[in-house]
């Protein structure tokens, strides 16, 4: 395994490095992150004027009575440049900011991962795990962690991910590799899992209604893609290890600690205090009781978490409220560990917890503003839409049959994640196109929407309409002040290559290939 110093390899003098140098370097010539922010919403209103002033339009693929469908049947671009539009940008500037949901679920996840941290568990329990674990497998462990965390996804990204650099920043490797081997595996792998998430019925639901368009009666359920997906969790963690191994590490050389910011403490590796170890044995107590809490409020029929009308899980308030959750899976074993070790005395010390969480989060808060509104405008624009169904249709003039249709189709879906950053958003509006499409050249909808989970994936890490992207830009900021998209772009750009070869590869293995069933009563093949 190469180390963190190992920045003169071969890799190093390869032309793929060289390739992810110019990358960073062409990215760090933008602005700074807030400014880009402000610019692209900027960018936003003018386009959507010259979009307006030309009444660019296309046609709604979505069947009559959907939700959002014009009463013409078509999806024009909203000018931002007009007196309605000035309207709405002052009337929802604010609002815009305060509802940007990655705002809310930052906030509240932190004021409880504020306080373990503050009472020490966290650093003592990274210090076990550190002087425990096998250092070979770190790796594997880590994007495994993120690709299974995507069940409760704002987990992945508000705590693993900044766990990960300090778990490498303790090893003595670069602490940006493993928070980029986190990322990967919580954005990269989106929809690689062993369990089902609240992704899956969303999905399902929307690949129904697009199927019903040839055939009213098809029903498609949320664990259609299960057996696919359940075998990509391990493809994904291996190629996320080999990458962070291969060229990640060797990229981003050795750390310089004199790059930090300065709530970035040197890792501590001495070995644990009695009191340390008392205090996570009664914290690991604690930890039990409180996910013996939570069984209790979803795993009987009577839970009060489950849905009240339905008694479903997958659409539970457990799985909607579980920012909360994490709040408290926090929050109670870090007053416990700070009670027990004398770290903290009093409410105090668990407000200052609280409070230091927030205090670094700055720069987040204001990339957010920026974000959210660039988000929003571009929303209101319908110029995200409209991109979309103009990349479907042109694949479908294009008029390929066969299994090789999948290709474009699953190069087409990673194009259009760069704009719409939302897995469902994108596939209300392609799924109409190109489920009915595909069934009428043979292929059934689980496969399809297989395919287009491929493409939704592979492209979050590196753009920035990914709604977590601000939050994880911040995280690196951490480690490097002088950071910037360039060079998270360029750091996370051979996850997304390798991430993308590897399960194409795998899809037409296992599809193609073997014959295998992407799921449960999932068939590949469709006859109209």
């Amino acid at each position: 395994m190469p180390s963190a110093a190992s920045g003169e390899t071969g890799t190093e003098r390869g032309w793929f490095s060289r390739f992810l140098k110019a990358v960073e370097w062409l990215g760090n010539l933008l602005p700074h992150p807030v400014t880009l922010f402000a610019l692209f919403a900027l960018a936003v209103v003018i386009i959507s004027g010259i979009a307006g002033w030309m009444d660019l339009a296309v046609e709604d693929p979505r069947p009559e009575g959907a939700g959002g469908r014009a009463e013409d049947g078509m999806i024009r671009a909203v000018s931002l440049m007009t007196g309605e539009g000035l309207r709405m940008i002052v009337s929802n500037l604010v609002t815009n900011f305060t509802s940007f949901v990655p705002l809310g679920t930052v906030l509240v996840a932190l004021l409880g991962v504020g306080v373990a941290e503050h009472s020490g568990l966290l650093t003592a329990g990274i210090r076990l795990l550190v002087q425990k674990a096998p250092a070979r497998l770190m790796t594997f462990a880590v994007v495994l962690a993120g690709i299974l965390s995507n069940t409760a996804s704002e987990m992945g990204y508000v705590v693993l991910i900044p766990l990960a650099a300090v778990v490498f920043h303790a090893l003595g490797r670069h602490p940006l590799a493993g928070l980029a081997a986190a990322f990967a595996g919580v954005s990269g792998g989106y929809s690689a899992n062993l369990l089902i998430g609240t992704v899956d019925p969303l999905l399902a639901g929307i690949t129904q209604e697009a199927a019903q368009l040839i055939d009213p009666t098809y029903e498609v359920h949320a664990a259609v893609n299960y057996y696919f997906m359940a075998v990509s969790t391990f493809m994904i963690a291996g190629i996320g290890t080999w990458v962070t191994h291969r060229f990640v590490e060797p990229q981003l050389g050795t750390y310089d600690p004199s790059k930090a910011g300065d709530d970035v403490p040197p890792p501590r590796m001495e070995a644990l205090a009695p009191r340390e170890v008392r205090g996570l044995k009664m914290a690991g107590l604690a930890i039990l009781g409180v996910i013996a809490l939570f069984a209790l409020t979803i795993v009987p029929e009577w839970g009060v978490l489950r849905d009240p009308e339905t008694g479903d899980v997958l659409r539970s308030p457990f799985l909607r409220g579980i920012v909360a959750l994490i709040f408290v899976f926090f929050l109670v074993p870090g007053v416990v560990y700070g009670w027990v070790t004398g770290s903290m005395k009093s409410d105090k010390d668990v407000v200052d917890g609280m409070a230091k969480s927030m205090s670094t989060l700055g720069l987040y808060i204001v990339l957010v503003f920026f974000a959210a509104q660039f988000v929003a405008f571009f929303g209101w624009t319908n110029l995200g839409a409209i991109l979309a169904v103009t990349g479907a249709n042109g694949l479908e003039a294009a008029n390929l049959t066969g299994p090789l249709v999948f290709i474009p189709f699953i190069l087409m879906c990673c194009f259009v994640n760069l704009m719409l950053g939302s897995a469902s958003a994108q596939w209300a509006v392609t799924a109409p196109i190109f489920v009915p499409m595909l069934m009428l050249i043979g292929f059934s909808p689980e496969v399809i929407q297989a395919a287009y989970r491929i493409g939704d994936s592979t492209t979050n890490i590196i753009t920035p309409m990914m709604s977590y992207f601000g939050l994880i830009l911040a995280f690196v900021v951490r480690y490097d002040r002088k950071a910037g998209v360039g060079t998270m772009v360029a750091m996370m750009l051979p996850y997304t290559i390798f991430f993308l070869i590897g399960w194409v590869a795998l899809f037409y293995l296992w599809v193609f290939g073997l014959g295998l069933p992407v799921g449960p009563e999932a068939p590949t093949f469709y006859t109209p």
